[in-house]
């Protein structure tokens, strides 16, 4: 029957109008901005870069200066320079850092290239969408301050891939101290002094008495 399927839709409508006075689980529009949708932990969309500690993310990011994400980003939205110093990575190595990291998040596609190619877990996805603005350009144009996240965000972001880099982290921790322990020399040997045989020790000053 022709428009079968516009009254079956319709109904499926009126139903949760009607069920929507007493049930607000029928509710099926948010009523944004004042409410907000969960997002779920797979959703995406543009990059940040990940500090160990929120208190000095500058001096505490993952990035290492690498710059294979800005090698291998499909529309070149990346652009890294690196340091000329050194400082110590997640792992407690002596590695390069991002004196410049621009990502400019009008040309970004959020593809996600850049978070694979990663051998560090520098650099994740976001989940946040309200950047709107009347500027196309230097509002758009992210450098490293505004796009470092602590890595407790992270964890509330994506939680259960926060969970499987902080424990390959931890694990590579470990072996690095282990591996310093082992190359570490070992303690020297403190020499106790002791007396000569021969040296015998002064008798008393009553001198020695003997049984008859």
């Amino acid at each position: 029957m022709l428009g079968t399927g516009i009254l079956k839709g319709l109904a499926v409508t009126a139903k949760n109008l009607a069920g929507s006075f007493h049930d607000p689980g029928r509710f099926v529009t948010t009523q944004y901005p004042e409410q907000r949708s969960v997002l779920p932990e797979n959703y995406r969309n543009f990059p940040f870069l990940v500090a160990e500690d929120d208190k000095d993310p500058m001096g505490t990011l993952r990035c290492v200066a690498c710059q294979i994400c800005e090698k291998e980003c499909p529309p070149q939205c990346i652009y890294i320079e690196k340091s000329r110093d050194k400082k110590p990575d997640a792992a407690g190595k002596m590695q390069l850092y991002p004196a410049v990291f621009d990502i400019d998040i009008s040309v970004c596609m959020s593809c996600q290239i850049c978070v694979e190619v990663c051998p560090f877990d520098a650099i994740k996805m976001d989940q946040e969408f309200e950047i709107a603005t009347d500027n196309r350009f230097r509002p758009l144009l992210r450098d490293r301050e505004q796009l470092a996240r602590s890595n407790r965000y992270f964890q509330q972001v994506h939680p259960t891939e926060a969970a499987e880099v902080d424990a390959r982290l931890a694990a590579a921790r470990r072996a690095a101290e282990e591996k310093a322990a082992a190359k570490a020399p070992p303690p020297a040997r403190q020499e106790v002094q002791t007396k000569p045989a021969t040296e015998r020790p002064d008798p008393p000053a009553g001198g020695i008495k003997t049984e008859a």
